[in-house]
């Protein structure tokens, strides 16, 4: 258990917490299911994927045109002079070509016209798009600058060679991913199951949607935010509500959440005062460390384990209560765990340099995530300027930015046109 009171860098939380968040459903048998591949969109593979087959599956056309050997080329060094071939066939994707002065190969001064995906005749190597062309009657010529040996030739594998792993066990199938299985030929694909997730809120003056809000109670935002960005990562999800500031109440949720997930995340509790009581429920039914981290919001989060009546253990994740904080760790802290529970790999969200337009205060010692937005200006270069009022209970600053300016432990003032590095949401949020 850490002192409560030391204060861990942002990477030393990052590498704790990541060493406590183990892959779960790692059973072939009872962790991985197969499933349609138009339900697998942001499911985690279970297997490698080998491709059974060379993709594609022969030489072809990338362009309508006309295909030849490109031995016939002439003219020295600089491509200079013409080159001009019989058309002796045509060449359609899906079938076979044929022609009249056919011999079983294409000869030295013959083309076949041939279209985009087509297999490429015998004897020839390359393709001189239809718009370089002049035809004549049964002939065709161009410049040989117009196109050099192997032009506009798909080779056989040149996307995947058989046996080749086209996907690797633990990737998310993204849209991309979804037409390179199909390109294979499979119409199901084998997925780790999902990871289960429950969420609540806590706290005396947390209010549910319907409920009429009552003098110094707020309504409950931070279930719904949570619910969206797990909803992103592909989880299952299980909204157990808002829990008062009781021990009972508390004892009961805490229970319902291990017996029916592999994570739980609260917002709310984690904190210092009187009335916090989740962190204190937390150290009676597990093994948890409360941290403070060096991070701006979100330095009072809990991590830690909590115990099953079956003696396994669900990960907690302990949220400050603040919507904003509440965001900010989910999206530098929790969601690399969660990824890795899954099976996927724990990778951040993408960070991009872009000039500060603004001045911005800092104080080495500490993380800071400002919400910013990033823009283009008239040179083409990436800019980005804070959203304002950078408070942790502003959640319309999450809204109007795309992304979260990281300043780093180290870091002091930024000065405007300062290079800052910038976490894009992508999707996240």
């Amino acid at each position: 258990m850490l002192d409560a009171q030391i204060s861990l860098s942002i990477d030393t939380a990052l590498e704790r917490l990541l060493r406590l968040a183990k892959p779960t459903h790692t059973d072939a048998k009872a962790g991985f299911e197969n499933i349609p591949l138009h339900a697998a969109l942001g499911r985690i593979l279970a297997q490698d994927i080998i491709s059974s087959i060379h993709v594609p599956p022969h030489d072809n056309s990338a362009m309508d045109g006309y295909a030849f050997h490109s031995s016939v080329l002439s003219g020295g060094k600089d491509g200079d002079g013409m080159t001009e071939l019989a058309i002796v066939g045509k060449a359609l994707a899906g079938k076979a070509w044929s022609g009249e002065a056919w011999s079983g190969e294409v000869g030295s001064k013959q083309c076949v016209q041939i279209t985009t995906g087509a297999v490429m005749p015998k004897g020839c190597d390359t393709v001189v798009p239809s718009e370089f062309v002049t035809l004549h009657d049964t002939h065709i010529r161009f410049a040989n600058k117009a196109v050099v040996a192997g032009d506009n030739r798909r080779k056989a594998g040149e996307d995947l060679m058989r046996g080749s792993v086209a996907l690797a066990s633990g990737s998310q199938i993204t849209p991309a991913a979804l037409g390179l299985i199909a390109s294979l030929g499979m119409a199901q694909v084998p997925v780790r199951k999902r990871l289960r997730v429950a969420y609540f809120s806590t706290g005396d003056e947390v209010m549910s949607l319907g409920e009429s809000l009552r003098e110094g109670a707020i309504y409950d935002s931070n279930r719904f935010t949570v619910f969206g960005m797990l909803a992103q990562l592909g989880v299952d999800s299980v909204d157990l509500g808002v829990v008062p500031d009781n021990q009972d109440a508390l004892e009961a949720t805490f229970h319902k959440a291990c017996d029916s997930a592999d994570a739980i995340i609260t917002s709310g509790g984690v904190s210092v005062g009187e009335a916090d009581h989740t962190k204190t429920m937390m150290r009676q039914l597990g093994d948890v460390e409360f941290w403070r981290i060096a991070m701006r919001p979100g330095r009072p989060m809990a991590v830690g384990e909590l115990n099953r009546a079956d003696g396994s253990k669900a990960v907690l994740f302990g949220l400050p209560g603040n919507p904003v904080a509440v965001m900010v760790t989910f999206l530098a802290l929790v969601r690399p765990a969660l990824l890795q529970m899954m099976g996927a790999k724990a990778q951040a969200l993408p960070l991009l340099q872009a000039k500060s337009s603004v001045a911005i205060r800092k104080k080495a010692g500490r993380t800071e995530y400002q919400r910013g937005i990033v823009s283009t200006n008239e040179r083409g270069e990436l800019v980005v300027q804070t959203t304002g009022n950078q408070g942790s209970g502003v959640l319309s600053s999450m809204v109007q930015a795309n992304g979260l300016i990281v300043l780093s432990h180290e870091q002091n003032d930024v000065a405007v046109g300062d290079i800052v590095r910038v976490m894009m949401f992508d999707g996240a949020i």
